[in-house]
């Protein structure tokens, strides 16, 4: 079974087609949403979808890795797929039978990703570019380096691996992702397959610029494999 599990925080504009995609989805799985205790309809929404959802509702604001990781701890699943709520999966059926079989062919494989695309109608020239050149970055790291590399938008884990490395580090506000898939990396093999294409708004460039966004990459990024802590204090909402 694969458990979907989607952090939330505010999502009521672009919720509801991600999880109607994954409802799509006719293999055996369920949907997990866990929320950051939002003040919109995101969890009403959300509720026509999943009854398994998780409500964060403390007045500190918690990071995306408690999401995550709250989500994987009811999570039932072989597999645990991380999607980001503003994520598309295309050809849903077809993407995880892709996803499944890369599993099923390599028993030391831990973690896959895929690329990563803004949808036709909002993407630019600069998202096509930078979304390239980092599906070459996270095919090197895992598929020839073997140090472990993706994004928050979609990976997919063994459940096993994801809690004997135990889960997205609770302590870092960015690069959270990051440091997972390099962590996964030393108990397994991690891949980048390049079948497997994911949509997402692209509203974190749009909003603060290609510039900024890739220094907050880079910085948080080196930040955490050098220092084990994130550059940023907070990963600013962009919605």
């Amino acid at each position: 079974m694969i458990s979907f599990i989607i952090p939330t925080l505010n999502e009521q504009a672009t919720i509801a087609q991600t999880l109607d995609r994954l409802t799509a989805y006719t293999g055996e799985h369920e949907i997990i949403v866990s929320d950051g205790n939002s003040t919109d309809r995101t969890v009403e929404i959300c509720r026509r979808y999943t009854d398994r959802i998780i409500v964060h509702e403390q007045a500190r604001r918690q990071t995306i890795a408690e999401a995550r990781n709250l989500g994987a701890a009811t999570a039932g699943g072989d597999h645990l797929v991380f999607l980001d709520a503003d994520v598309l999966v295309p050809d849903i059926d077809d993407f995880f039978r892709i996803a499944c079989a890369a599993f099923a062919a390599d028993d030391r494989l831990v973690a896959l990703t895929g690329k990563y695309r803004v949808v036709p109608e909002c993407s630019t020239a600069a998202d096509k570019y930078v979304f390239t050149m980092l599906g070459v970055q996270f095919l090197l790291q895992n598929n020839l380096l073997g140090i472990g590399g993706a994004g928050g938008e979609f990976q997919m884990i063994t459940a096993d691996a994801f809690r004997a490395v135990g889960g997205f580090d609770e302590t870092l506000p960015a690069a959270e992702d990051m440091d997972l898939f390099r962590r996964l990396s030393r108990i397994g093999r991690t891949r980048f397959e390049r079948r497997l294409t994911v949509y997402h708004s692209g509203r974190r460039a749009h909003a603060v610029g290609w510039r900024t966004l890739l220094w907050q990459w880079f910085s948080n990024s080196a930040s955490v494999f050098l220092f084990r802590r994130s550059a940023s204090r907070e990963w600013t909402v962009v919605r």
